[in-house]
């Protein structure tokens, strides 16, 4: 077994032994995990570099793992599932998602509204990420891959950015405890280019305009956790630098650290250690964006065995990872990155076979685990769940149609797929805003909660793994019911709302000229060089909408089905951060509504004012009721959140009402077109 030892620090109540519903009272565990893997094993060749990692006296690679562990005192009355919360950069996204809690005090994450503890899940956050800083949460410290004569490898890698606002300097992977950075500060092998779209061709900066270096004080000195630019960089361009580092961590072990310690806990014994032997019968995987894909990678490699050729997690919920899997398995990975032009928009994206005419490879999500099925069955069941936002930017359609983006293609028996309408990336909430990560926007941000088709999917899955109850049927935008468009289908209906621009590109790029000679699953790959070439566009199809401008033939929440404004899964730059009218991130909008017939006719709306939709207040929740109560009946949403659905809703009601005359365009009169 790859966990050889649990050193755990600290073992106390959970919020001071707080009761949940019938599941009862929580203790936390937290401590180091220590890992060791046989590089010669068939279970972990697969991991890129594995094989020149130092070694230990017998020959195992080892290295070693925060975690934490939520457990129920009297596990008889949990539901003995583990769910495995892949941390996102050092934070839970399970406790968030479902619980809907903050980072809590005292080192004792908030229980929120108590939900998973209330279900009976235990909760396992380990630490799989080699960047996290001390501190941030649950980290894993890896081994880097050396040369024959035990050198670090040196290679190259990028690093892009785009400013919100002019400025000399910039600082590489701000905010990333282990960077990758450049060997000399005066290296004349690095490149910097400059384009105003990523798709477009750059531009090179020559060398003596810009250097490695941070100012000060009004001194500039040479240092290569910085770029500096005497002229400036632009808001809104997009810069990359191209520079040669050294140290290749080996990213890829943080995916066997995840598989062994759920294993350890579902198969290990009081002797070794194991603090919940006996008491697990199944693990669900739960990830969040950059999560979601690491799960999605999880079960690309065929990970789901352990060395023993035991079965490790039983349901996946991979939410907002789009059709990407992860740059996790790479040398010189840098798995906090925002570029296009990565290995993680590389084939295959189903969990169906394909055929990508580029490459030629025949191969899909779920090829391997069914190659190497076990007894149980070989495969977890899966839900994949997205948002509007993965549609523009993250290749969300290319999960349920052929590559070519001609035809729907049905999920395996094994999966379901529910897309969320109009939902943005990661759940939004009140007050109305336009900023987000210190720029502007030209709409407010989505303000829709996700949650509600989470909890419900989480439920589902487990009824689905431990009793064999059926979930409901994939929910998502088809092409063959016209709910699955081209954008230009779409952008007509955003460009007439006054103060609106539709997004001008919404390319979703691949280096596909790469993929032809690369698979993501083999093994010991070096990375190739970067910048990887931008290669063909994909042709992206988002969700239709309707008059209003909110999206058709996914789950639609009371939000977009009683509605008081446009939801949607993109926004764009305002022009006050450059790149004006350039989709922004994975963020998404809140387009209002008039409030009154008159509002509407002076500012020359086509959508219809909440007083036209509404007769009151109290009709409008009513509707939002009956919405919530059909969801529940299709099983998309639990009982238990009718409430706070209705809830939420007034809120809605008020602060939208609340925009009253020249308010309602606050956005707009900040600058958009």
């Amino acid at each position: 077994m790859a966990v050889i030892s649990l050193d755990i620090q600290e073992r106390t109540p959970y919020v001071g032994g707080r009761v949940f519903g019938q599941t009862g009272a929580y203790e936390v565990i937290s401590g180091v995990a220590h890992y060791a893997f046989d590089p010669n094993d068939p279970a972990n060749t697969v991991i890129t570099d594995i094989g020149l990692a130092p070694r230990n006296r017998q020959g195992l690679v080892e290295c070693q793992g925060d975690f934490r562990l939520f457990r129920p005192v009297d596990p008889v009355r949990g539901k003995r599932a583990l769910l495995v919360d892949v941390v996102n950069r050092g934070n839970s996204v399970a406790l968030n998602a479902f619980n809907e809690s903050g980072r809590g005090s005292q080192g004792q994450p908030d229980p929120g509204n108590g939900f998973l503890f209330r279900h009976g899940f235990a909760v396992l956050q380990c630490g799989w990420q080699f960047d996290v800083a001390p501190g941030q949460g649950p980290r894993l410290h890896v081994p880097d891959a050396l040369a024959a004569n035990g050198a670090p490898l040196t290679g190259r890698i990028s690093y892009i950015f785009q400013p919100i606002k002019d400025q000399t300097g910039e600082e590489l992977f701000a905010g990333i405890y282990m960077r990758s950075l450049p060997m000399d500060a005066d290296a004349q092998d690095a490149v910097l280019t400059v384009r105003d779209y990523e798709d477009d061709a750059p531009t090179v900066i020559p060398r003596g305009r810009w250097r490695f270096a941070r100012e000060a004080e009004g001194k500039v000195t040479p240092d290569t956790a910085f770029i500096y630019k005497a002229s400036g960089f632009a808001a809104g361009k997009i810069y990359e630098v191209v520079y040669t580092t050294s140290g290749a961590h080996i990213a890829g072990v943080g995916l066997l650290a995840t598989r062994d310690m759920v294993s350890f806990l579902k198969y290990g014994t009081a002797a070794q250690g194991n603090p919940c032997a006996g008491e697990l019968n199944y693990a669900h995987g739960f990830g969040v964006s950059q999560t979601g894909r690491f799960l999605r990678l999880f079960v690309y490699l065929g990970l789901n065995l352990d060395e023993r050729g035991r079965q490790v997690l039983d349901g996946v919920l991979a939410h907002i990872g789009g059709g990407r899997m992860a740059e996790f398995n790479k040398r010189f990975p840098q798995l906090n990155t925002s570029s296009k032009r990565t290995l993680s928009y590389l084939f295959p994206y189903t969990d169906v076979s394909q055929r990508d005419p580029v490459s030629g490879r025949t191969d899909s999500i779920l090829a391997k685990s069914r190659l190497h099925r076990d007894a149980r069955g070989g495969t977890p069941k899966i839900f994949f769940t997205n948002s509007a936002a993965e549609y523009y930017g993250s290749l969300g359609s290319l999960i349920h149609t052929n590559v070519e983006s001609t035809e729907d293609v049905a999920p395996s028996d094994a999966v379901r797929i529910y897309q969320i309408s109009g939902a943005q990336h990661g759940s939004g909430a009140l007050p109305l805003n336009n900023g987000r990560g210190g720029g502007r926007l030209q709409q407010y941000l989505n303000i829709m909660s996700e949650r509600p088709v989470l909890r419900a999917a989480l439920l589902n899955l487990h009824a689905w793994v431990a009793q064999g109850q059926a979930p409901p049927p994939s929910k998502h935008p088809r092409i063959a019911d016209g709910t699955l468009v081209a954008p230009s289908r779409v952008a007509p209906t955003f460009n007439r709302i006054p103060g609106v621009v539709y997004p001008e590109r919404l390319h979703a790029l691949s280096p596909r000229d790469y993929q032809a000679g690369f698979d993501l699953a083999r093994a010991n790959h070096t990375g190739g060089g970067e910048p990887m070439p931008v290669g063909i566009g994909f042709t992206t199809l988002v969700a239709a909408v309707d008059q209003d401008g909110n999206e058709l033939g996914g789950v639609r929440l009371p939000d977009v089905t009683v509605p008081l404004a446009a939801y949607t899964g993109w926004n764009v730059r305002h022009k006050d951060i450059g790149g004006e009218n350039q989709m922004i991130g994975l963020s998404g909008s809140t387009i209002p509504f008039p409030v009154t017939r008159a509002q509407r006719q002076a500012k020359g709306d086509p959508r219809k004012s909440i007083e036209e939709r509404y007769a009151s207040r109290d009709a409008y929740l009513a509707q939002t009721l009956q919405a919530a109560l059909e969801l529940v009946r299709l099983r998309y949403m639990l009982e238990e959140d009718v409430e706070q659905a209705v809830a939420l809703a007034g809120q809605r009601w008020d602060a939208l009402t609340a925009l009253a005359g020249d308010k309602a365009a606050a956005p707009a009169q900040a600058g958009a077109r």
